[in-house]
């Protein structure tokens, strides 16, 4: 059965030291098989907005559990940021 994971990850923000969050979207064919489909869904400072798609060292990355989830529906591809907070909402669901 496949499944979709959304990936969070956490480090310091390089203009205002805020928090910056980042998130991909992965695909499992199955419960053994490697994440297929990778797609990077961007990064952003919650304090500042300022973009940044990595962190600087000596910064260290926090990783957030993956979040599985069923898709109702084929998302659109051309907006993979509203793909992302609906994800994210029926998480919250959960």
């Amino acid at each position: 059965m496949k499944k979709h994971y959304l990936h969070l990850s956490a480090y310091p923000c390089d203009a205002c030291d805020g928090p910056v969050i980042a998130g991909s979207t992965a695909v499992r064919e199955n419960e053994i098989s490697k994440e297929t489909d990778i797609r990077q869904v961007g990064a952003i400072c919650l304090s500042c907005g300022h973009r940044q798609d990595k962190a600087t060292e000596p910064a260290r990355v926090r990783h957030l559990l993956p979040i599985a989830w069923e898709p109702l529906g084929a998302t659109d591809a051309r907006h993979p940021t509203a793909a992302f907070v609906e994800a994210l909402n029926r998480a919250e669901l959960h």
